[in-house]
Formats: C-alpha cells, sequence, structure tokens
C-alpha cells in the first residue's frame, strides 16, 4: 500500500488516542483444536507502545501457514500489521477499540477488509475476518489455553 493510500485508510482510525495498553486482554495464548487441525496463537503483553502476535496452523502434523502480527502506533493512528505466510504486510487500522473488543480495517485490501477480536467469558475469545460487509465472514473460536 502505497503511503497516501495508508494515510485515506487512517481517516477511518479511532477518535482519540488509542494505547496498545487497551488491548492487555489479548495477552497470552489461544487455540482451536479441531479434528486434525490445531491452530495456535499467542499475544506478548504491550510493552514500549507495541504488542506482538504469532500464529502457526497444523494440519495433520504439517504447518500450512503461519503469521506475524504487530499491534503499534502509525501515523498518529493505531495499526494492526499482519504478515501471514511470507506476504507483503498489510496494515490495517483500528476502527473501534473497547474493554472487550478490537476493530481493524483495510477497505483497500482485497481480502480481508475487517479483522475483529472479541473477549468473551470462560476463556473465550472470537477472531473473525471478513470483506467489510460482514457477507463473507470467517470466525476462529479460540480458548485460552497454557502458554508451554
Amino acid at each position: 500500500m502505497t503511503r497516501a493510500g495508508f494515510a485515506a485508510v487512517l481517516a477511518l482510525s479511532v477518535q482519540g488516542p488509542v494505547q496498545v495498553d487497551q488491548l492487555a486482554w489479548l495477552t497470552g495464548c489461544w487455540q482451536i483444536a479441531r479434528g486434525d487441525e490445531v491452530i495456535d496463537e499467542q499475544w506478548m503483553a504491550p510493552r514500549a507502545g507495541v504488542m506482538l502476535g504469532m500464529s502457526r496452523t497444523v494440519r495433520a502434523g504439517r504447518t500450512t501457514s503461519t503469521e506475524f502480527v504487530t499491534l503499534r502506533p502509525v501515523d498518529g493512528g493505531f495499526a494492526y500489521e499482519a504478515n501471514p505466510s511470507g506476504q507483503q504486510p498489510t496494515a490495517f487500522p483500528a476502527t473501534a477499540i473497547s474493554a472487550d473488543r478490537a476493530v481493524f480495517e483495510n477497505p483497500a485490501h482485497d481480502y480481508p477488509r475487517r479483522i475483529v477480536y472479541e473477549r468473551k467469558g470462560d476463556g473465550a475469545l472470537i477472531a473473525s475476518i471478513d470483506d467489510g460487509t460482514g457477507a463473507k465472514r470467517v470466525e476462529y473460536p479460540f480458548r485460552r489455553v497454557s502458554c508451554r
């Protein structure tokens, strides 16, 4: 994405300063286990204005995808920068942050255009990606697990 394109996307950013500490509830290890597939996601605690996350998907004992994420301040806003399986990094500026929900959107990206994390009770976390309208949506129902 060009700098001008990124600046246009930042116009959607949340009002007021967002601090990475507002997303500390993501800290820790999360997992989805279904059949022969396991998805692990781990988030480091906020430090110096940044949070780092990573995920790994394993199917039938073979790693099929990885992703590294940086949550950080960018050009006066706040963004989720995704680096999936060796692809080019893509920034998704924050459009809504609360005590239990974070929404990041990039309408210029092909897919996904929106990434949402929602903390639920009983150690559950629902991550989802969609096309920006919610018509094409994939949910990832994580459970908190011990970091090993």
